[in-house]
């Protein structure tokens, strides 16, 4: 997908003030079975089509007026994902300047997620 350039210079801005992670790296928290909030923020039809096993489903258009209502602890820790990270990274720093202070975006999202053969649920 082409995005537009104001888009593209907002994600950078986020980018910059927020922490990312790959999707080995959830894969392997999930194996290990450590705590954390794994919230796609997709919209709801990409969300029915598919998501990552064991992800909740909060969507961007919603997250920061529901969050709290969600994850009231603003220390838990929360991987965000979307469909390449664009949006995740967004909805992160949302979320970090809401006092959400362990707020990660899954690098690569969804795709980079099914590209690497990890569990889907929904499909």
């Amino acid at each position: 997908m082409n995005h537009h350039p104001g888009f593209l210079k907002l994600v950078e801005a986020a980018k910059r003030g927020i922490k990312e992670c790959t999707v080995a790296e959830v894969k392997a928290k999930l194996d290990r079975g450590e705590p954390f909030h794994f919230i796609d923020v997709r919209e709801d039809h990409e969300f029915a089509k598919g998501h990552a096993k064991g992800a909740l489903h909060l969507g961007r258009g919603i997250l920061e007026r529901d969050i709290e209502g969600v994850i009231a602890d603003t220390q838990a820790e929360i991987i965000l994902y979307c469909g390449g990270g664009y949006r995740s990274a967004l909805a992160a720093e949302s979320l970090r300047r809401m006092g959400y202070t362990k707020v990660v975006s899954m690098d690569g999202g969804i795709k980079a997620w099914r590209e690497a053969g990890y569990p889907l649920e929904g499909c």
